[in-house]
């Protein structure tokens, strides 16, 4: 059986407002589960392909300060 992640994790939330989709990042992080990783990872890929340059460096730039 050939899951496609990516599908199934936009098929999920899409059509979710912004409340709905603050919720489920936020249930993803505190629950600490591993399984939640490759969802989380989905939704940075549309942050990313969604950011121009600057937004780009904006979150390059956290991402670096929150791994010091």
């Amino acid at each position: 059986m050939d899951i496609d992640i990516r599908k199934a994790v936009l098929a999920n939330v899409s059509g979710n407002n912004k409340d709905q989709l603050e919720s489920t990042i936020v249930d993803a992080i505190q629950s600490g589960e591993e399984k939640m990783l490759p969802g989380l990872g989905v939704l940075f890929e549309v942050i990313w392909k969604e950011s121009d340059n600057q937004k780009k460096e904006e979150l390059l730039s956290t991402l670096s300060s929150g791994l010091k």
